[in-house]
């Protein structure tokens, strides 16, 4: 099985390589083992849930994760994150460059965007609206569109990143602006809508795999590998480390995914079946390793207060720490 952390929408160079894209592919292929395949990323479509990975897999659960049915897409190539804007609207970005497009709630898809050229993936990707998105990836892409994603401008050169490190993931902050993580620590902000960027100075110089808001304004957590989650009060002026630790130390796992709940509360997983949780805006977390150690890459809340993972082994719903696992099992 592919180790997630060369597969992952993180952006290290083993990511399109050891995950290399399949050659002449169409659809993606319909199994009742795609719900246990290499999924990168989940989002929520109104009550919907959609998770995205590995082949062109699109899989979406109306019962919060209990049952999975796998979507129509036009791609067999890996697909790295998805965000949807309301519960018709979402894109999905991965290899070759591809954006996707659904207007039904992730049933269906279509290809709205490939750059071939790039011989690159696309990692993650943020929309205001049903109009205005970013899309972010290897080698310092940055995309952007004005009309919902039927024509895509590259913005790159508004970065200063003559280096073109890769650019891994992007986010908006409550009451400040966007945000991008990357490569070799590298930041970037915006607080125009994306017109300028101002880079920014990171106290790490690894890679960053993620970055999210908190429900505070100006308020950010950025994290990466070797369990490194630095959190920033001021739209990432200045940052603070954010100590973990388990029961055998600090926490030297990566870190590569994270979401906001309902609740206010935050969650980040990781390699090594990592769950971590803060109830007080990211100022420290409760750590869980699932016994099974497999790699996370996405989560999000459910009903009942349970979480849905989604990384090495598929998508799973579990209890509230990410302890499980609860019944999924993939419709016909």
């Amino acid at each position: 099985m592919k180790d997630l952390f060369t597969c992952l929408r993180a952006g290290a160079l083993g990511l399109w390589v050891a995950c290399a894209p399949v050659a002449g592919a169409d659809d993606a292929i319909v199994s009742a083992k795609a719900v246990h395949s290499l999924l990168l990323g989940v989002a929520h479509a109104g009550p919907r849930l959609v998770v995205v990975g590995d082949r062109g897999h699109i899989l979406y659960s109306d019962d919060q994760g209990r049952t999975w049915t796998q979507a129509r897409v036009p791609t067999r190539q890996m697909l790295t994150a998805v965000f949807f804007v309301d519960a018709q609207y979402g894109w999905a970005v991965g290899h070759d460059a591809q954006i996707l497009a659904s207007e039904d709630g992730g049933v269906t898809w279509t290809r709205q965007y490939e750059d071939l050229k790039r011989q690159a993936p696309l990692l993650d990707l943020w929309f205001k609206d049903r109009q205005q998105g970013f899309a972010v990836g290897a080698y310092g892409a940055l995309l952007s569109t004005d009309d919902g994603g039927q024509h895509w401008e590259d913005i790159g050169e508004r970065l200063d990143n003559s280096e073109q490190l890769h650019l891994n993931a992007i986010t908006a902050v409550k009451d400040a602006g966007l945000f991008i993580v990357g490569e070799q620590g590298s930041m970037f902000r915006s607080a125009n809508g994306g017109q300028t960027w101002e880079t920014m100075h990171s106290p790490y110089a690894g890679s960053l795999f993620g970055v999210i808001a908190t429900a505070r304004p100006e308020t950010l957590l950025a994290y990466g590998l070797r369990g490194n989650l630095l959190r920033s009060t001021d739209f990432g002026a200045t940052w603070q480390r954010i100590p973990l630790a388990g029961n055998h130390g600090a926490l030297e796992f990566g870190l590569a995914g994270a979401s906001l709940l309902a609740d206010g509360s935050l969650v980040v997983v990781g390699n090594g079946g990592t769950v971590l949780r803060s109830h007080d805006d990211g100022q420290t977390f409760s750590l869980y390793s699932r016994p099974d150690r497999q790699a996370l890459a996405a989560v999000t809340g459910a009903d009942l207060g349970h979480l849905v993972l989604a990384g090495q082994s598929g998508v799973e719903r579990t209890a509230d720490n990410g302890a499980g696992p609860a019944a999924t099992v993939a419709q016909p």
